[in-house]
């Protein structure tokens, strides 16, 4: 699976934003996808994932209660939307598929296919 993420930009804080994640190909449907943030000097932080079917949920307490993940495999995408958003919300953001379950991305694998990421700049 191809991935790309979109849907960046420079937002005020307390503001609003929604990242897409398109794929190409199709399995799609077979694939939980995440989303990480990177800032540099700092690790990757997996901040959100979506089971294939779109069921299960995962948020990093830093974002709990203000992203919400959702998947259309119809339409082969997942939404990102990030609400009340914080200068420390600031980051390249990826996502990344391939894997069969969330907890895959927690260890990567050359078989995971990352976006070539979205920048998120949020303005204090």
């Amino acid at each position: 699976v191809q991935l790309q993420a979109s849907g960046g930009g420079l937002v005020q804080a307390g503001g609003s934003l929604t990242l897409s994640c398109v794929a190409s190909g199709s399995t799609f449907d077979f694939y939980a996808i995440g989303w990480f943030r990177q800032t540099p000097g700092k690790e990757r932080e997996k901040i959100s994932c979506i089971s294939s079917s779109g069921a299960l949920t995962y948020y990093a307490d830093s974002v709990k209660g203000r992203f919400t993940l959702s998947r259309d495999n119809a339409k082969k995408v997942v939404y990102l939307r990030m609400n009340s958003v914080k200068p420390e919300d600031t980051a390249t953001y990826y996502c990344v598929g391939g894997g069969f379950s969330c907890a895959e991305y927690d260890r990567g694998s050359a078989s995971h296919s990352w976006g070539q990421g979205t920048q998120v700049t949020v303005s204090s």
